[in-house]
């Protein structure tokens, strides 16, 4: 049930807004308070999903009751009312935060709207937080390791810029993983994360999966498409193996990074990008530019922060923690009893050569967990996590 606090001293607008409020939906729980002090006290120990709030209150005015609100619950919507002389104050209250602002006598269908509106920003805030942790957790970054350690400082400090970032490493080790953490630390959050697979998609489609192209353009093009820095739009785009794209690719792309513009496949007409970008790859670009397979202006650009992720044989005193993270996961999506691993199994898998990475260990894991015993023992390991 959507909570709604009225806080106005005239009693009979505070009936007449609670009328129209309650009459459209039951579903609503509305409560009253006749003063700014009043409606403070029962913001701050209760939560609400809306607050309708008048401007000139005895004991607090409303534009004290709006900043205090904004900085201890930021995310309940805040309409303001106003009387005839209040409308300059109200539009400042805008600048504060204010959802929105109604005038006195309230318009019934104005208020209405806004009620709506307001409620539906509230659930929006509510489930992108829930998105944004539940994507936390699934990108989460294990280890304690001096390795670890470092590209987590380089985030911490790169993700709040726009600096382009580089992430090279093997196969496996978790570069898309640096990527996720870069963006959801980033301002840019709350906008989407495109990730593009270079190797994954035929040259001759290359151009148009990131520029898009528009309808004739080439056999297939059936009607216009957006490409991925459009669909990337403040927010960020991720080049995984980038490099394996094409030249021609790489020249517009390096087009785009320069002049943050790009134009689809078969058109001449300019489009405005706004998009971080960060690339990754397990090749060595240096030597792919000697080869003439790589662009150096292009790597120059994309190369503003270089972050090396390890690969598992270089930071195996993580091992522990990432079986301890991959075993709670894999029990709960398989649905069995979680397994501990003894100290010599532990020892053993730290021994391995782990040529496939983290992506292997976690491979390896599950197929501990399944076919080992309640305790998975050193003899398990040497079992079933051979070679």
């Amino acid at each position: 049930m959507k909570k709604i606090l009225i806080i106005e001293d005239e009693a009979a607008i505070r009936r007449v807004l609670k009328k129209i409020i309650s009459e459209e939906n039951e579903g609503y729980e509305v409560a009253e308070a006749s003063d700014g002090l009043g409606g403070l006290e029962m913001i701050l120990n209760n939560d609400y999903d809306l607050i309708l709030c008048d401007i000139k209150m005895p004991k607090m005015d409303g534009v004290e009751v709006l900043e205090k609100v904004k900085k201890v619950k930021p995310e309940i919507p805040i309409v303001m009312i106003s009387g005839h002389g209040d409308l300059d104050t109200a539009v400042n209250t805008m600048r504060l935060g204010a959802f929105d602002y109604i005038s006195k006598p309230p318009d019934l269908n104005r208020l209405l709207n806004t009620v709506r509106n307001a409620l539906d920003k509230k659930e929006l805030i509510v489930e992108n937080k829930r998105l944004k942790k539940k994507v936390s957790k699934n990108y989460e970054m294990i280890g304690e390791s001096p390795e670890i350690a470092h590209i987590k400082e380089i985030i911490e400090k790169v993700a709040t810029t726009d600096a382009r970032v580089l992430i090279t490493g093997p196969n496996g080790t978790g570069k898309e993983l640096v990527a996720h953490w870069l963006h959801e630390k980033s301002d840019r959050s709350k906008a989407p994360m495109i990730e593009v697979n270079c190797a994954a998609i035929p040259s001759e489609l290359i151009e148009s999966e990131l520029f898009g192209h528009v309808k004739g353009s080439f056999t297939g093009a059936n009607k216009d498409r957006a490409g991925k820095f459009e669909t990337a739009t403040g927010g960020t785009i991720f080049l995984d193996e980038i490099g394996d794209m094409s030249l021609s690719a790489q020249a517009k792309v390096l087009r785009a990074l320069q002049e943050s513009k790009i134009s689809r496949v078969g058109s001449d007409r300019d489009i405005k990008v706004n998009v971080r970008v960060v690339a990754a790859t397990n090749k060595d670009l240096k030597k792919e530019i000697e080869a003439g397979r790589f662009r150096e202006d292009l790597y120059h650009r994309l190369a503003v922060i270089l972050i090396k992720v390890p690969a598992l044989n270089d930071r195996r005193d993580d091992i522990p923690l990432l079986v301890a993270f991959f075993s709670s996961k894999i029990a709960k999506e398989q649905g069995i009893p979680l397994k501990t691993f003894s100290k010599k199994a532990l020892k053993k898998l730290q021994a391995y050569d782990w040529t496939g990475n983290i992506r292997e260990l976690r491979n390896v894991v599950e197929r501990l967990i399944i076919l080992g015993e309640k305790e998975v023992s050193e003899n398990d390991v040497v079992l079933y996590a051979s070679k």
